[in-house]
């Protein structure tokens, strides 16, 4: 832990301590997310740069393989920030601890491609100047916090400074090709640094541990339900919106054919009203032709209808 958080905070640990929380990492909500809370005492130079002086840093280190879990880390940092326990016991005003949430994820972020990115607050004012000045107050670090976030995936064999070095160790691309579960490191390596070989030699006897195994085994075996059962539901959800895009190009072709008709049913009662009209027409020049002394015969030539029509119309 001591040699992990050195590299990724880039200052001295002295110090590490596991910190209690209420949240468990081993039931289904929760399996898809690791949570460690460390006390870490790290030694940084004191403010006039002529000594140095240790101070108590909280690491909030969440670590997930989704990328679906922006709310649940939201919701356990403000769990931390509302805790006690995080508060200075030496602090009458109840200032916190400053924090730094760490988040290890098996996923890329969007285009950043960096592998480590480090997200950190400073102090302005109204000018958009850095406030050089005591911006380490206690009051602005017990309500802000740095980021630093780690893609896992973007690893890939980089080793360009002490970071990368130690989490070159958990690069995903060394996977063994028969079992995955094994990380293919090249001991020798590392061989000239303490820290490093103390770690892989940890790493190395949990990896031969059985019950740990067991442990990987188990998680692989439910990881695996996990991703047929979303793999089911993505099908599911691929084949019932395909349905959905043919019930809605039915629909879009029912509601032409509907307009369609409505369209034929104005015409045909257009036309019905023309026609309507006409024959009112037609009466009309029957009656004025009957009253100005015309017979039904004649009548019948001049307008082209039959005698028995036009004795209809003067019924």
């Amino acid at each position: 832990s001591k040699t992990i958080l050195s590299a990724l905070l880039k200052k001295e640990v002295v110090k590490v301590e596991m910190r209690p929380h209420e949240y468990v990492n081993t039931t289904r909500d929760t399996l898809s997310m690791f949570r460690i809370d460390f006390a870490a005492t790290v030694r940084e130079k004191d403010a006039e740069g002529e000594g140095f002086k240790d101070r108590v840093i909280l690491i909030e280190l969440q670590k997930t393989w989704l990328d679906t879990e922006t709310l649940r880390f939201r919701q356990y940092l403000g769990a931390q920030y509302s805790n006690k326990i995080n508060i200075r016991k030496d602090s009458p005003k109840g200032f916190a601890y400053p924090m730094v949430a760490v988040y290890l994820l098996g996923h890329r972020v969007g285009d950043i491609e960096e592998p480590v990115v480090y997200v950190n607050h400073d102090v302005f004012d109204y000018n958009g100047e850095v406030v050089k000045e005591g911006k380490e107050d206690p009051f602005v670090e017990s309500l802000t916090h740095n980021s630093i976030i780690v893609q896992i995936p973007r690893l890939k064999g980089r080793v360009n400074n002490r970071l990368e070095k130690v989490l070159s160790v958990f690069d995903q691309s060394r996977k063994d090709a028969e079992d995955k579960q094994v990380l293919n490191i090249d001991e020798n390596k590392y061989e000239d640094d303490a820290d490093m070989m103390y770690m892989l030699h940890r790493l190395t006897a949990a990896a031969a541990d059985s019950e740990m195994r067991q442990d990987m085994n188990v998680e692989d075996e439910y990881y695996k339900a996990i991703e047929d059962r979303d793999t089911a539901i993505m099908n599911r959800d691929k084949e019932l919106k395909h349905k959905d895009e043919q019930l809605q190009q039915k629909s879009e072709q029912l509601q032409q054919k509907s307009e369609q008709l409505q369209q034929k049913s104005e015409q045909l009662q257009q036309k019905s009203e023309q026609l309507q009209q006409k024959s009112e027409q037609l009466n009309n020049i029957v009656r004025s032709l009957y009253s100005n002394g015309m017979n039904i015969l004649q009548i019948a030539e001049i307008t082209g209808i039959s005698k028995d029509e036009v004795a209809e119309i003067l019924k």
